[in-house]
């Protein structure tokens, strides 16, 4: 690059690269101070970054000339590149590495066709207001070429500033966020990869030039997965790889990015390509986005975003025809987006209120644009690329983001629906929806048997799953700190005592991680939460109403021993557990783990038998709806036993008043669940046992002795049984199962299946439906 070697430093400490230097920590902080001032509103980062660059360039503070001297320096453009160039690479590579390829290729058709639309549009109104600009800025040569420019800057929309926003307002996880994403990334590959078709065809060197950038990407990403392997296999006794592997990975992105630039082609396509075809699995890709993530987004995208309001000068909106070309460009940005989306949204059936958020979403801007800023050649070539033109862009930028991104804030501070997660697996779409889970343990004892219920619940290889799975770690009450100095410490160490928790733990979680994803091609996303037992449950709601999870499954507190008797762990474990039994705001599992005879991954050599008990109510209907799940994993048998009461007078009468009233109410109650019930079961049988993949049976029995009779019969036979937890209350047919309950969190039935008395070797899965859902009839979990 040529900016490269001019950016040399002289002799001066004031010299542009210092500048740069400071430039940056300076707009870090006024963004910050922004930041505090506008989240309170509902105004994401990316607003206040853009507002502190724009009052720290020549708009506002660098009108004084001590200040333009210090920030705004002859060659400070160079280095802005060079940045730009560095940072580009980067998070585009992030980009493509956190991309959610599954949902991408399940969404495609509407991505595309919500994307393409805004892409038409604005592409239309471009090329029908193309002879006015060109007039209004004495355009004289090259006007195809540039046409097509104002019609890039008119479609594009920035994915970046998309996720980040996206990010800010926590609905990256709802359908919306997600689509919008894709749609984002696909609206911009598409102008990038129009761009460079432009500057291919302007000449043969031009086009042979982009073969060799194709060439260049393809050897990056073989290279990438390569390195990846070797890496994955080696640091076994980490979780993370060192600094250095990480810069070494990096290498050949950097390295081929740079290339491409030097052949005058972007890097964007390449970068993001690389990242997407980078190998998920392992801990390569887990040291990647742990270090990655972080510097990205709380350092190169907010001095980013802060070049975009520091190019911006406003005193060029002094001329009346400019500020008519602003004023026309962007509002026809603007409304091509809307018009498009929209039309693309009726045409998919989405609902109006989801496209009019797509569509101010799309129209973020701030990245497709600078790209053509520094890539397109200041050369002779294209004489009109000058500072009016330079102006024009960078104002349509920061005036569009400034103006979506309030509008999308607002929009959805008053949409509850999307900072809400699934209510109930009971009404979802069936197994075909996407299945969010989230797996917490405490030791990696019980990473076995929580992996094998996610590869048992993976049954369907068409329907999605996501899996997410925290290691839940105490936190000391006298937090030990290390004397070591930074200089001191191992590669691959961190300059934190928190990296010390867990102890070896955390390596043989990671490993069977690592290990199932690799064997499954499932990957599993886990982290880390250190936090005292008696705020961790915080912790878990608020990361299970983050990822939008429809269902939590548990730890229970006591392990098996080695003579198979269960022993209590942490009596936190259990504390921990009642308290999220009560916040979470989704369907949650306790795991009733018998690591040596109970449940383990399904494999080819090895048959799981599963049972599924029903005796009715929310609870049950959502453990049926869990079993439907792995109701046709090849290698499970599953049975579903559905006790039923024998003789129906008098069986609600220990259990209600005397009064009419009350008897009234609870009757019409148990007859409206008991066709819920009906109806659920007629479902399942009709889907899976009429196909011969699950076998059903009832029992009919009259109280809880009988039914105690008949969980006799089912010992030794399964290695799991899953169970709701409440089995419709105050049922006679549960009555008395146990005369001391003593996990309360479990029910009466799965309490009874746990206990020692009983002595079961199956594992035990005890469900409790979302007591927040709109649906349930008893809020439980509202107190």
């Amino acid at each position: 690059m040529d900016v490269a070697r001019r950016a040399v430093c002289t002799d001066d400490f004031l010299n542009p690269l210092t500048s740069t230097f400071m430039q940056s920590c300076v707009m870090l902080l006024i963004s910050q101070f922004f930041h505090v001032i506008l989240k309170p509103l509902g105004q994401p980062g990316p607003v206040a970054q853009i507002l502190a660059g724009l009052v720290l360039g020549p708009s506002l503070l660098c009108r004084i000339k001590k200040v333009r001297d210090l920030f705004d320096q002859r060659d400070f453009s160079d280095y802005t590149v060079i940045v730009s160039f560095v940072f580009r690479i980067l998070f585009m590579f992030m980009i493509g590495l956190e991309t959610d390829i599954p949902y991408m290729k399940r969404n495609f058709r509407q991505a595309s066709v919500i994307a393409c639309g805004g892409l038409i549009a604005c592409s239309a109104f471009g090329a029908a207001i193309t002879i006015f600009v060109i007039r209004m800025l004495i355009i004289k040569e090259h006007e195809f070429i540039f046409a097509h420019m104002i019609m890039i800057i008119l479609a594009s929309s920035a994915p970046p500033v998309v996720i980040r926003l996206i990010n800010e307002l926590k609905f990256d996880t709802a359908d919306v966020g997600r689509l919008a994403i894709s749609s984002s990334l696909i609206n911009e590959m598409s102008c990038m990869i129009w761009y460079d078709i432009v500057i291919a065809f302007t000449s043969g060197k031009m086009f042979g030039n982009g073969m060799v950038c194709l060439f260049f990407t393809l050897v990056a990403t073989i290279l990438n997965r390569f390195l990846v392997i070797w890496y994955n296999g080696r640091r076994q006794d980490l979780m993370y790889l060192p600094g250095t592997d990480v810069l070494t990975i990096l290498s050949p992105t950097i390295f081929f990015s740079f290339l491409i630039e030097e052949f005058g082609y972007n890097s964007t396509i390449s970068c993001f390509f690389m990242g997407v075809m980078f190998p998920r699995e392992g801990k390569t890709t887990r040291t990647l986005l742990h270090k990655l993530t972080y510097s990205v987004n709380n350092f190169i995208l907010p001095i980013y975003f802060g070049f975009n309001g520091f190019r911006f000068d406003i005193s060029y909106l002094g001329s009346f025809r400019n500020l008519i070309v602003v004023v026309l460009v962007t509002v026809l940005s603007i409304a091509g987006k809307i018009i498009g989306t929209l039309a693309a949204c009726h045409y998919l059936k989405i609902p109006r209120n989801e496209a009019v958020i797509l569509a101010f979403i799309l129209n973020l801007k701030g990245h497709g644009e600078l790209l053509l800023i520094d890539v397109v050649p200041k050369s002779n070539a294209f004489g009109w690329w000058d500072d009016n033109f330079h102006n024009l862009v960078i104002i349509v930028v920061v005036l569009n983001t400034f103006i979506a991104g309030p509008v999308v804030s607002c929009i959805l501070k008053r949409g509850e629906k999307y900072s809400q997660g699934h209510n109930s697996l009971e009404i979802d779409d069936g197994p075909q929806s996407e299945l969010r889970m989230l797996l917490c343990v405490y030791s990696s004892r019980h990473i076995s048997a929580k992996i094998g219920l996610v590869s048992a619940l993976n049954s369907f290889q068409k329907v999605p799953i996501r899996p997410y799975l925290i290691h839940l770690i105490e936190l000391p009450k006298k937090r030990c700190k290390t004397n070591l100095m930074y200089h001191e410490l191992e590669d691959g160490d961190q300059f934190s005592d928190e990296e010390d928790y867990g102890g070896n733990d955390v390596v043989e979680i990671s490993d069977a991680v690592d290990n199932f994803s690799t064997d499954n091609k499932v990957v599993v996303y886990h982290k880390r939460i250190i936090s005292s037992f008696e705020s961790m449950f915080q912790d878990v709601c608020n990361i299970a109403e983050d990822l939008r999870v429809s269902i939590l499954i548990l730890t229970y507190h006591k392990h098996q021993r080695l003579d198979a008797k269960m022993e209590t762990s942490k009596e936190g474990i259990r504390m921990n557990n009642q308290k999220i039994l009560r916040h979470a705001r989704c369907s949650i599992g306790i795991f009733v783990d018998k690591g040596q005879t109970g449940f383990q991954q399904p494999n080819p050599e090895l048959e799981q038998n599963v049972l599924t008990l029903f005796f009715g109510g929310p609870d049950d209907r959502e453990a049926l709806a869990v079993s439907k799940r792995i109701a046709c994993h090849p290698r499970i048998n599953l049975t579903v036993t559905r006790f039923i009461q024998a003789t129906l007078e008098d069986q609600d009468k220990a259990t209600i008043s005397s009064s009419d009233e009350v008897l009234l109410t609870i009757s019409t109650t148990s007859e409206a669940e008991d066709a819920t019930d009906n109806a659920f079961i007629d479902d399942f049988r009709n889907r899976y046992v009429s196909s011969g993949n699950v076998r059903y049976v009832e029992k009919h029995v009259n109280n809880g002795v009988e039914t105690l009779e008949g969980l006799k019969e089912l010992k030794e036979i399964y290695s799991l049984i899953i169970i709701g937890k409440s089995s419709r209350g105050c049922s006679s047919m549960t009555t008395g199962l146990s005369d001391q309950e003593e996990c309360t969190e479990l029910g009466a039935v799965g309490d009874f299946l746990a206990s020692s008395e009983f002595n079961i070797s199956s594992s035990i899965l005890v469900i409790q439906q979302n007591r927040h859902s709109k649906n349930h009839p008893h809020c439980l979990g509202c107190d």
